[in-house]
């Protein structure tokens, strides 16, 4: 396998495809054409050296894809604002749904909120953006934090060692971590995403293995890829239990303080240990890797025709697949 260095994510009802700066959003629209909307990411941290070393960049690539991905998942959802399910149509298409939209643009024009006289859609998107993020991070760090520390401290009555209680909070965080995935797997919108998901990974298998990128290799390929954002955040549970093992604070305030604080240093870790595992094929590292394909086994499902029909359109928007198939593999591709 030759890395490719591309990626993604899935959306709703499609995928973002990324190399580099250049991205690429493509949907299956409700009318079941599929739409693209190619642009550029401007990092948050601009050409910053510091941004690149190896054990930091981790962490700002991941703030970096987080933005992207909720910017991307946005963009994804403005096809679908507006769609009733149930009459199979956009409820502004003909009768009553138009009557409404024009009368609810009408009562716009005559009281225009509040934000939008004073700051442009941009500055408000961005704001909404940032408050998402924030609360989302907040939620994380309770859930995947705070709870497994809490827990595995009722246990200090039996053990007094630390390394036991360590391992008893890791092992609870990722009990968390899968049942979280399957519950919200069971979300029917969540269901299609994993197999969106799937066909992402398929895609760039496919590429990466030299295949002419067609429905039909992609469909052969496969599904799970060491280089995903699931077995990213998997590596990041695993490599902190190693780290809270050599870390002994009895205040518990203190311990979940020394959770959240660590988490820049573990998360750095484990993206150099992905990013590793995606250009090499070593035995060992191929061994270390298969904990984060399990789990991806959650995250993925295999697609339907037209869902990788989607995310070949995405990869052709920023990437010459054939190009870098005929230097990687000495042939031209079909």
């Amino acid at each position: 396998m030759k890395t490719s260095g591309i990626g993604g994510q899935a959306v709703l009802e499609g995928i973002m495809m990324r190399n580099g700066s250049k991205y690429a959003v493509a949907v299956r629209k409700p009318d079941k054409e599929i739409a693209v909307v190619e642009n550029t990411y401007k990092s948050l941290w601009g050409d910053s050296n510091v941004t690149k070393l190896p054990f930091i960049r981790g962490v700002f690539n991941f703030i970096d894809s987080m933005v992207l991905g909720v910017k991307t998942i946005n963009i994804s959802a403005d096809y679908f604002a507006g769609y009733d399910e149930e009459d199979g149509a956009a409820e502004t298409s003909t009768g009553t749904g138009a009557m409404k939209a024009a009368e609810k643009a009408a009562e716009a024009a005559d009281k225009k909120p509040f934000l939008e006289k004073h700051f442009t859609e941009d500055q408000i998107n961005g704001a909404i953006m940032a408050v998402t993020m924030a609360v989302s991070f907040l939620l994380a760090m309770f859930i995947f934090m705070m709870i497994p520390v809490w827990v595995a401290s009722l246990f200090k009555k039996l053990t007094d060692s630390y390394a036991v209680i360590a391992l008893l909070e890791g092992v609870l965080r990722v009990l968390i971590f899968v049942v979280y995935i399957l519950l919200i797997g069971q979300i029917k919108d969540i269901k299609r995403t994993y197999m969106y998901h799937g066909a992402e990974h398929k895609c760039i298998n496919c590429i990466e293995t030299g295949l002419p990128l067609t429905v039909e290799n992609v469909g052969k390929s496969s599904k799970v890829h060491k280089r995903c954002g699931t077995s990213f955040l998997l590596f990041v549970m695993l490599i902190s239990v190693f780290f809270f093992m050599f870390i002994h604070i009895d205040n518990i305030g203190l311990r979940m303080l020394s959770r959240v604080v660590l988490i820049p240093v573990i998360a750095g870790i484990s993206y150099e240990f992905i990013r590793l595992a995606g250009s090499t094929d070593n035995p060992v590292i191929n061994a270390l890797s298969k904990p984060g394909l399990w789990m991806q086994a959650l995250t993925t499902k295999e697609p339907e025709p037209d869902m990788i029909e989607v995310a070949i359109q995405a990869v052709e928007k920023v990437f010459d697949w054939r190009a870098y198939q005929a230097e990687n593999f000495k042939s031209s591709a079909a």
